[in-house]
């Protein structure tokens, strides 16, 4: 079987080491409306369209409960875009600082082309972030053949399988069986398995993880070996069909798939 492209997530998979860059966003939005949330919460619904997101962190219990304690009504429709009206300017203010390419991403791509891959991508961020985003990624030397946000397919990010469908038709795939999908989140991983194609999870600086650069480099061998178990937990979980432990190790897996 000959694989004809790979489609990558954003932040935490391709830039953004630990994916930290919604995280205080989010966290920052919901304590600005008078309820705290921890980053375990946070990073459950990570990769998801952001609004969803965010209906997601109200619809948990503990978190739903905060806020009908602080503001004394369930949480409604509206405080979606009440929350959102805050994250999003906070976010797009501070995204340049947050779009490193992480280690490993430039050599693997340029592997995969060299496989006559097509490289593509899609993005919990919208098209607003994402110009962002691919902007300061192109200048460090990485730009996929395309992308697409939700903004692309009505609103429909992942866990469904459009953004997916919108590249394979961009970049002429002919199967879904010929494709693979690569990300840092649970979100992912569905996103790729509602779509049929490979779903890989790659664990070094993932939002799973949820540790950034400085915070991983510091951590002995041990720790980090701990640190990977739990999150292939995760991705096993969800349903990955193949787990790596950082890009580099992306096209002997590809290679791998080719020969079954």
């Amino acid at each position: 079987m000959k694989l004809e492209g790979v489609i990558f997530d954003w932040a935490g998979t391709t830039v953004d080491f630990g994916c930290m860059a919604p995280v205080k966003a989010f966290m920052d939005s919901f304590a600005a409306n008078g309820v705290t949330v921890t980053e375990e919460e946070t990073r459950k619904p990570m990769g998801m369209l952001k609004r969803d997101h965010i209906k997601t962190m109200l619809s948990m219990d503990r978190i739903g409960a905060a806020w009908k304690e602080k503001h004394g009504t369930a949480w409604k429709t509206e405080d979606i875009e009440t929350i959102y009206s805050h994250f999003e300017p906070e976010l797009l203010s501070t995204l340049t600082n947050y779009t490193k390419v992480k280690p490993g991403v430039i050599e693997t791509i340029a592997k995969l082309r060299d496989m006559g891959l097509k490289i593509g991508s899609t993005t919990g961020y919208t098209d607003v972030m994402m110009d962002i985003v691919a902007k300061v990624a192109a200048e460090q030397g990485y730009k996929p053949d395309c992308w697409f946000s939700p903004d692309s397919t009505n609103g429909m990010g992942r866990p469904y399988p459009y953004m997916i469908f919108k590249n394979m038709m961009e970049l002429k795939l002919s199967d879904v069986k010929h494709v693979v999908k690569v990300g840092d989140t649970v979100s992912d991983i569905k996103e790729g398995k509602a779509a049929g194609v490979w779903s890989v999870g790659v664990m070094d600086g993932s939002s799973v993880m949820g540790l950034n650069e400085d915070q991983f480099n510091a951590m002995t061998a041990e720790e980090k070996a701990a640190r990977r178990d739990q999150v292939r937990k995760v991705f096993a979980e969800a349903g990955a069909d193949y787990i790596i432990q950082d890009m580099t190790e992306l096209p002997a897996l590809l290679e791998t798939i080719q020969h079954q």
